[in-house]
């Protein structure tokens, strides 16, 4: 008897990387995407409403519902990333107009609503800033009865991007990650740790470029965009926050362990730190009545980055030849 798809919904702030995730996502047999809310990070979200639209067109992917959601985190200014991913979010390749439309909801709205209509309980994938999240889980807190897991990209035990120790998601709405973190249901954190070790070999990422099929071109053209700091294409793509999909499609490709995890709120350089307890046992501050309480999260420390990019070529590539 052949298994269901998992119905999952991707909150995203779609730029390189996240548009990586979608093409997968859409074309993965084992997925059922059931709808895709976008959210201010990477770009502005009215971008990342265009950019999403423009890459299930690309993909020519079924009528999934796209809805914007929040265009600022909850306490912080808006801080994009376009140094990294352009200024339209996408490389700046120059993608025509989608003639999709978003749906006429909000974000919140649709995420309730599809979570709510589903005859199964659904993973949610966030690839980007926890805002809209944060706001469904505060504005419909029952809806945690029909989630799944969430499995979302963000956080480092080690080293961040944004700050030394703070990963961009997680610091653009450090208040939004802690309220996820609080949600009471089954998470697992893709952060950096895992998220810069996925990368595709130069020769896929140049037989992708060449693709006749537009969405494995896109893919192709997504992961050898210029490298920022040079201006030159890199040898090889990330699959950033494609990866985090992978990992749903096929955990066991991923290494976590249950550990403690919570975010620094407080001003200053460690503020959006997600600080990952792996100590095997209390230490002195807990002996002398300072233990705090901490959700347990299954944090990827270790990956089989080949074996996600295998996966990710003969999901994207094989819907060009009907495999």
């Amino acid at each position: 008897m052949t298994s269901r798809p998992t119905p999952v919904i991707i909150d995203c702030d779609t730029g390189v990387d996240d548009a990586l995730a979608l093409l997968f996502a859409v074309r993965h047999p084992g997925l059922e995407l059931r709808a895709v809310s976008c959210v201010a990070g990477n770009t502005d979200v009215d971008q990342v409403v265009r950019n999403t639209l423009t890459v299930l067109e690309q993909a020519r992917a079924p009528a999934v519902p796209v809805a914007r959601g929040a265009e600022r985190p909850l306490l912080e200014p808006l801080r994009t990333a376009h140094h990294v991913h352009g200024r339209d979010g996408m490389g700046d390749l120059g993608l025509p107009a989608p003639a999709r439309r978003p749906v006429d909801v909000d974000a919140v709205t649709l995420l309730h609503h599809e979570i709510a209509a589903c005859d199964r309980r659904v993973t949610l994938i966030p690839t980007a800033p926890l805002t809209n999240i944060a706001l469904l889980l505060r504005t419909h807190p029952g809806v945690t009865r029909d989630i799944e897991r969430i499995v979302f990209m963000g956080g480092a035990v080690a080293t961040g991007n944004a700050t030394s120790v703070a990963e961009f998601n997680v610091w653009h709405d450090p208040e939004a990650a802690a309220v996820l973190l609080t949600a009471g249901v089954p998470i697992t954190m893709y952060g950096l740790d895992v998220f810069l070790r996925v990368l595709v070999p130069e020769a896929d990422v140049r037989r992708l470029c060449r693709s006749d099929e537009p969405g494995a071109r896109l893919a192709g053209r997504l992961l050898a965009h210029p490298d920022p700091a040079t201006g030159h294409d890199v040898p090889h793509g990330g699959l950033g926050d494609a990866g985090t999909v992978c990992s749903v499609v096929d955990p066991e490709g991923l290494t976590t362990h249950r550990l403690p995890v919570e975010v620094n709120l407080a001003p200053g350089p460690a503020r959006g730190q997600t600080v990952v307890d792996r100590r095997p046992r209390p230490g002195e501050a807990e002996l002398h009545g300072e233990a705090r309480e901490q959700a347990l999260v299954d944090v990827a420390l270790d990956i089989d980055a080949e074996r996600y990019v295998r996966l990710y070529l003969h999901t994207v590539e094989g819907a060009s030849d009907g495999s």
